[in-house]
């Protein structure tokens, strides 16, 4: 098979000693694959280029590294880099459209763009939750497997969460930004934000006034497809998926060998359908951030609120930046820049939509494919966490609580303190995972620490900003998580990435 010459210059280097005689020897020759890699090389280094398809290297084993030269010299951006420039453009373009006026532009034909984005997300996590999870569970050897991870599980995010709050609470008797809050803007903020708060408030009451065993009650669902349904019922899908799982697991091989190729063929669609959805993450993400600056207050309330937000900030990045990092580095060996490399899309994601139910499936994807964490790992802890693990969320009520309090000029003593540490462990458990839920569970923590609920609408202004922050350590911590069990049971390999195009 004659080779095709593909070259930078117009004539060959006099410096290529067999330029004449190369074809005539080679003519027809096959080159053996483990020779081409290093043909290529030596041919390179002497500014010649061939033609992959000469070689019939698209019939071999390298087809992902022996590509048409077209293709091989276009860089490919990287996701994350891609969905960080589409929040950066969001973020001009929601600034200068707040300028010129284009406010109903923005609202009536980018924001749709973003919330179809965060709709595709959320049609597949009930589907990821149900498919992936039951297959993780039915692949365990026994029942006691699943006991150990659970109790692995549920134990690390506790400990993840009580750090969270008590990093919190540091954070915000040092700076104390409620006293830096003017009496004039805390009547402005109580009289814009009123009405939020009043409702926030009453949704509060009806969840106090239940029994102390509700949560356990919700946990049961009456209606599988009905909690199928919403995705604030995702507690009760988890529940089914695994009482489903355990089903398999205690019934012979040849009946529920079926069923489980059935779920496992259902996950890899689901996962596929994850890297077509990410496509279009940078402009879902773009839309998403340019209709919330567009939608913002006015500057004059955030000023007011500098100090409230740097505390949840610095706290923030305290959890993402070091203590999570530093876990996975001591347990698991694995390095930040490993760590960040491979969940900095959730990551990213979880900031644009503000909710862990909605950036699962694409957290799931990064955990198992870059991160090296098995498949039934990964399906059993990451869907818990997103319900369970509100590391972003108990660390803001902490500090919001403590922020309200100081703006009514209210000391906290330490045992009023250790009971919001207690209460916003407890409320982030029952907080559910979609963007403000945490808002009500906030609600219960200032009711138990005494403080006025009134106060709720201090830390409106800012509070979807915050919200897109906390729930990227959420995520986080998930992953971290995940890790950490994985790390326990044997169960932590090496990353193995997919594209989307894997098998055309």
């Amino acid at each position: 098979m004659a080779f095709l010459l593909q070259r930078k210059t117009p004539s060959l280097p006099s410096s290529l000693p067999f330029r004449c005689t190369f074809f005539a020897q080679f003519k027809s020759l096959t080159i053996p694959y483990r020779f081409r890699a290093g043909l290529l090389c030596r041919l390179k280094a002497r500014n010649v280029y061939l033609c992959p398809h000469s070689f019939g290297f698209h019939q071999s084993k390298t087809k992902k590294a022996f590509q048409p030269l077209h293709k091989q010299n276009m860089k490919k951006i990287p996701l994350h880099w891609q969905i960080l420039l589409g929040m950066l453009l969001g973020v001009f373009f929601g600034l200068l459209g707040s300028q010129m006026g284009w406010k109903n532009f923005i609202v009536d034909w980018i924001k749709p763009f973003g919330t179809i984005f965060i709709n595709m997300l959320k049609l597949i996590a009930i589907p990821l939750i149900l498919a992936s999870l039951i297959k993780g569970v039915s692949d365990l050897k026994d029942l006691s497997s699943l006991s150990a991870m659970g109790g692995r599980t549920i134990m690390l995010y506790l400990i993840t969460t009580i750090v969270a709050i008590s990093l919190g609470l540091l954070v915000v008797n040092i700076i104390q930004p409620g006293k830096l809050l003017k009496e004039e803007t805390r009547k402005e903020l109580l009289l814009n934000y009123a009405e939020k708060a009043e409702s926030k408030a009453k949704a509060a009451e009806e969840t106090k006034a239940q029994g102390p065993l509700q949560p356990l009650v919700d946990l049961v669902p009456d209606n599988i497809f009905k909690a199928m349904t919403n995705n604030g019922k995702m507690l009760q899908v988890i529940f089914f998926a695994i009482f489903f799982g355990v089903g398999l697991i205690l019934v012979p091989d040849d009946k529920s060998q079926p069923v489980k190729v059935f779920f496992d063929g259902v996950n890899e669609v689901i996962l596929k359908l994850i890297d077509l959805i990410m496509l279009s993450a940078p402009i879902g993400v773009f839309a998403l951030l340019a209709a919330l600056v567009a939608e913002s207050p006015g500057w004059d309330l955030f000023k007011a609120l500098i100090g409230y937000s740097l505390s949840v900030l610095i706290g923030l990045s305290m959890l993402i930046f070091f203590f999570y990092p530093s876990l996975v580095r001591f347990f698991t060996k694995r390095g930040y820049k490993f760590f960040f490399n491979g969940i900095a899309p959730a990551q990213l994601l979880a900031f644009s939509t503000s909710s862990s139910a909605a950036t699962l499936p694409v957290t799931m994807e990064r955990v198992e494919e870059h991160l090296g964490v098995e498949e039934e790992v990964a399906s059993f802890v990451l869907p818990i966490g997103a319900t369970i693990n509100m590391d972003g969320t108990s660390m803001y009520q902490a500090i919001a609580a403590v922020f309200i309090a100081q703006a009514f000029n209210m000391e906290l003593s330490l045992s009023a303190q250790l009971g919001i540490i207690l209460t916003a462990t407890l409320a982030s458990i029952g907080s559910a995972a979609v963007p403000g839920a945490g808002m009500v569970m906030l609600v219960i923590v200032l009711a138990q620490a005494g403080i006025p609920e009134a106060g709720l609408a201090l830390i409106f202004a800012v509070d979807r900003p915050l919200d897109m922050c906390r729930t990227m350590a959420n995520v986080t911590g998930d992953a971290t998580v995940s890790m950490l069990v994985a790390q326990s049971m044997g169960k932590l390999g090496d990353p193995k990435p997919k594209e989307w195009d894997d098998n055309l």
